[in-house]
């Protein structure tokens, strides 16, 4: 085994000299990046102190971690697991963090418990419809991906996650924002001021009539998967206090479906609560 891929394997710190060498740790680095930063510790410690022409050090040393990040698994390979056969991924911002959308490279790995269930008692956990409403059109995961990508990312759209908050706090499609359905169907509990402000957040304003939607966003509602009834039921409110049909689009695969195709979800704050290989 070649010296660095031992130094590699280290996880904290390193035994060269009888003394730990350790390096700082920082945040998500890559295995590269990780290799390299051991790879200068040994190199100061153990070749530098014996040599005096240091122009060579520094050539051999970067040339030693220009051959170890490339020779390292994937560097420069395309993704085997792409999202569709033009997209490998892409970013999306969520709680001021830039989230990468890529799907899960392990072809081996399964849905944990909650999402891997084929059974929940019905009511209320039925099968909902494909169709909402009439004018309201439905989402696969192809067209959230393209929505995601112009839309939300540009700001003219919302990714609503409208399950209710214990929900959210387990995890959420990144870029989403969660405003539940009691929140924006007034026969679930949602009065007029729960109204003003859920709606404040989508461009809408109040007028001495109504409701004025002609700044109102483009929404892409979606909550645990074709069995949850949540964003179907907030949809349905949104279109009887008068939100444009036209500016209301239905993910029915949900959260579900999200996982089934080993895509990353984040917590509210936007840590990655999935390790995407």
């Amino acid at each position: 085994m070649p010296f660095w891929a031992n130094v590699c394997k280290q996880p904290h710190e390193t035994q060269l000299t009888g003394q730990p060498i350790t390096t700082m740790r920082r945040p998500a680095l890559s295995m590269s990046a990780c290799c390299t930063s051991r790879i200068i510790s040994f190199y100061r410690v153990i070749i530098m102190p014996h040599s005096h022409d240091f122009a060579s050090q520094y050539r051999f040393l970067l040339s030693l971690a220009l051959l170890i990040i490339i020779s390292m698994p994937g560097y420069g390979q395309a993704l085997e697991v792409k999202i569709t056969h033009e997209i490998g991924e892409f970013s999306i911002k969520h709680a001021d963090r830039e989230i990468r959308i890529r799907r899960n490279q392990d072809t081996d790995a399964s849905l944990n418990f909650d999402f891997a269930r084929t059974s929940r008692p019905c009511p209320p956990f039925c099968a909902q419809p494909i169709i909402v409403s009439a004018d309201v059109k439905t989402l696969g995961e192809v067209e959230l991906v393209a929505f995601m990508r112009s839309q939300l990312r540009d700001g003219s759209g919302l990714l609503i996650d409208a399950r209710t908050p214990d929900w959210h706090e387990r995890g959420t499609i990144p870029g989403s924002i969660n405003i539940p359905f009691t929140q924006l169907h007034p026969g679930q509990g949602a009065d007029d001021l729960t109204l003003e402000d859920s709606l404040g957040k989508l461009g809408v304003t109040p007028t001495e009539t109504g409701w004025n939607f002609s700044q109102a966003k483009t929404l892409v509602l979606w909550c645990n998967g074709p069995w949850c009834g949540q964003s179907p039921t907030a949809i349905r409110g949104l279109l009887g206090i008068g939100y444009p049909a036209d500016k209301l689009l239905y993910y029915r695969g949900g959260m579900q479906l999200w996982r089934i195709f080993g895509l990353p979800v984040v917590s509210p704050d936007g840590k990655q609560l999935d390790e995407v290989p």
